[in-house]
């Protein structure tokens, strides 16, 4: 499932489940697992950084968790789960793995790992299998941590594919093609999967591909995606000020309003008075972003027109024939080397209206012909929005 939905389950047993923490590395999120650690239950999930859906869960402490296999309970406060009681609860396996540095035993499963701290006085003396293993004093390991996991080996887990049980009706993104003509943006090109109609009972993926312009109505779009999860109104224009003759413009008698679409990663701005599409906002849902956890990741590509330059006679003449793929993991840095952004970006601070801090830093946004990346400090792409030029749609005239 989904990083989105477990927290979901979290908050609605939070009187159950308390001081849930959200792990994470900083400066490069996509390097290591995101972990939510249920630390009271012993519980950590962790979610794949790239795919942000669950691939293995840990129970780091056996002590706080009742289990059981098959209606056969290997773990309680009146079970041990030593070597000799996994033996008899899940079967044979193959021959264990003893790591001396360590000083653990791991016994490995399909799709579960247990493992066993082992004293350097019932350090084992072989290992041919599980029931012949024996140790100097007798004593058979208490499993101290076990693993449940999608495959063969824990070491090379992948989270499965989206299950039709986690899609309530949601439709969820599979990737997002930006349509640009002319150099100029026209629209997006989605791939979309959606639970399609049952046989037997048993519910059926659906795939389609929808393509969305500038300039489409309000029902268009509702034809093609679907309700939005959520519609937002927006309530003042902040960024009037870096308008030309911004003090001459009169107050609105309507407003612009989003279609949010959190699982497809995306938001449609529509204008308050034709009602047409005139800008989409792209989320990739980093962790350490302000949004983060609201939208899922938006697995888009977008192929910009390189710039680079040379000196010919004191001149520069433009190379740039080659394109650049932008997605959703591409480092800011090197997108710069490549394009030409605006030289000083809007910094853009974040708060609500119950809380006026921003834990989580000021983002900056660079411009990029008719394209608005916002930037975090450790370099990643927070969003891209993508706007209408007065060419490409009627009503910004």
């Amino acid at each position: 499932m989904q990083f989105s939905q477990a927290v979901c389950i979290c908050m609605s047993q939070v009187a159950f489940m308390k001081k849930v923490q959200v792990l994470y590395n900083e400066n490069d999120p996509l390097g290591s697992d995101l972990i939510l650690s249920l630390n009271i239950d012993g519980i950590r999930l962790l979610f794949d950084s790239v795919l942000q859906r669950l691939k293995v869960i840990e129970i780091f402490s056996m002590s706080l968790v009742k289990l059981k296999y098959c209606g056969l309970v290997f773990n309680s406060s009146d079970v041990i789960p030593t070597i000799d009681q996994i033996d008899h609860s899940f079967g044979a396996t193959h021959p264990g793995i003893y790591d001396p540095e360590k000083r653990i035993f791991t016994l490995n499963f399909r799709g579960l790992s247990f493992v066993f701290p082992v004293e350097q006085a019932s350090e084992p003396r072989y290992v041919r299998g599980l029931g012949s293993l024996q140790f100097t004093n007798g004593a058979s390991p208490v499993a101290s941590k076990m693993f449940i996991f999608n495959g063969n080996s824990l070491a090379e887990s992948k989270p499965p594919s989206f299950p039709i049980s986690c899609f309530f009706s949601h439709p969820y993104l599979q990737s997002l093609e930006v349509i640009r003509q002319n150099g100029c943006t026209s629209g997006i090109k989605l791939s979309i999967t959606c639970e399609g109609p049952s046989q037997v009972f048993e519910p059926k993926r659906h795939s389609c591909i929808q393509e969305l312009h500038f300039g489409s109505s309000a029902e268009d779009v509702l034809t093609l995606l679907g309700a939005p999860s959520r519609i937002f109104y927006k309530d003042e224009d902040k960024m009037r000020i870096h308008s030309p003759q911004a003090h001459r413009r009169a107050p609105a008698f309507f407003s612009d309003y989003f279609y949010n679409y959190f699982t497809l990663g995306l938001d449609a701005l529509f204008d308050g008075k034709f009602h047409r599409l005139k800008k989409f906002v792209l989320h990739t849902n980093y962790p350490g972003h302000y949004n983060f956890n609201m939208y899922h990741r938006c697995e888009f590509q977008l192929q910009l027109p390189t710039k680079i330059t040379s000196m010919d006679n004191n001149r520069l003449v433009d190379l740039s024939p080659a394109f650049i793929t932008v997605t959703a993991y591409s480092r800011w840095d090197e997108v710069c080397e490549k394009v030409q952004p605006s030289t000083r970006p809007i910094v853009l601070h974040r708060s609500s209206s119950t809380n006026t801090t921003n834990p989580f830093g000021s983002t900056f946004c660079y411009g990029v012909e008719d394209i608005i990346f916002e930037v975090m400090p450790n370099n990643l792409i927070a969003s891209v929005t993508l706007y209408a030029a007065d060419d490409n749609c009627p009503i910004m005239h």
